[in-house]
């Protein structure tokens, strides 16, 4: 009987922790799992362990939490663990080419996008932000480059007229993990080569931040509305109602005219909104203090704070 194959797992958020589970369950051995340092979160700002870590505690496996894998100890350690195969999932680090090297099969990664589309930080929400017909998974085995390696499989999804970054973040988060152990499995028996990547058609995924989420009325609603459903459940898309902040959770395209940002109908349907080509109807809003609400709750109790002629973003 042949020894299960030795992983060392690498990986932060939500979504790796998804692939660790699929791996746990599986018939191979988790030798050790790296993930970033804990953080501080919330209101009180205390070190927070990453869904990963929270995950690997629970199953005693040793965690790993090395601020860089550039220096020559935390290699040695890696090196240590006599590893098959690394599987790196939304790590957040970079890993030199002496790391790559240390496993005897190398090191694959999951991610979120259809290669060599949207290499980068944010695949799942530049998709939906540029209005992608489909989105994926995609394993890879991994080079120095950021997202540049010979492509293993891919798993494909449809993005719909109705997804956020939050439902295809989902969605793939359930692709992702048994396409990693299809890989593995090919990896292992040696039938799976990779396909290169064309660099030609390669589109990059930037990091996203609070600064692209305010709501620039004067651009097209068709692009608007693909904005604020990438960028939900975070950043959120934000504007200005008066002296208030006002998150945008959910919008829809509708016809109408005038100058952009300005209020042309409020009813329990939505707030109608111009914009520099069309209009949005804003139909999921946040106040202040306040928790997410659909717009016809918001009309029946602050219907004044709505009327019409007002100018969002001033």
């Amino acid at each position: 009987m042949t020894e299960p194959l030795r992983i060392v797992f690498a990986g932060t958020p939500e979504f790796a922790a998804e692939h660790l589970k699929a791996l746990l369950d599986s018939p191979y051995q988790i030798v050790a799992v790296y993930t970033q340092p804990d953080r501080p979160a919330g209101r009180g700002q205390k070190l927070m362990p990453s869904p990963v870590k929270q995950l690997a505690v629970q199953h005693d496996l040793p965690v790993l939490q090395p601020p860089t894998l550039r220096d020559a100890d935390a290699q040695a350690e890696l090196a240590a663990l006599k590893p098959d195969l690394m599987v790196v999932v939304a790590y957040g680090l970079i890993l030199p080419q002496v790391v790559l090297d240390i496993p005897r099969l190398g090191c694959i990664n999951s991610h979120a996008s259809l290669l060599p589309r949207w290499r980068g930080a944010a695949p799942i929400q530049r998709a939906v932000q540029a209005g992608d017909a489909e989105s994926g998974v995609t394993v890879m085995r991994m080079e120095a480059g950021l997202d540049t390696g010979p492509m293993l499989l891919k798993a494909v999804t449809p993005i719909s007229a109705t997804d956020t970054g939050g439902s295809l973040h989902d969605r793939l988060a359930e692709l992702g993990p048994s396409a990693v152990l299809e890989a593995i499995a090919g990896l292992a028996d040696g039938s799976l080569q990779g396909e290169v990547q064309d660099d030609a058609l390669a589109t990059y995924a930037h990091k996203l931040n609070k600064d692209e989420a305010r709501l620039d009325w004067s651009r097209p609603a068709v692009e608007l509305e693909r904005l604020i459903r990438a960028f939900n459940p975070w950043p959120i898309c934000h504007s200005t109602l008066g002296a208030e902040a006002l998150k945008v959770l959910g919008a829809q395209l509708a016809e109408g005219r005038g100058e952009p940002g300005t209020i042309l109908e409020a009813s329990k349907d939505g707030l109608l909104v111009a914009c520099g080509e069309q209009a949005l109807r804003l139909t999921r809003l946040q106040l202040p203090g306040g928790k997410p609400l659909n717009f016809a709750d918001l009309f029946n109790s602050r219907r004044d704070k709505f009327a019409t002629g007002t100018v969002l973003g001033q």
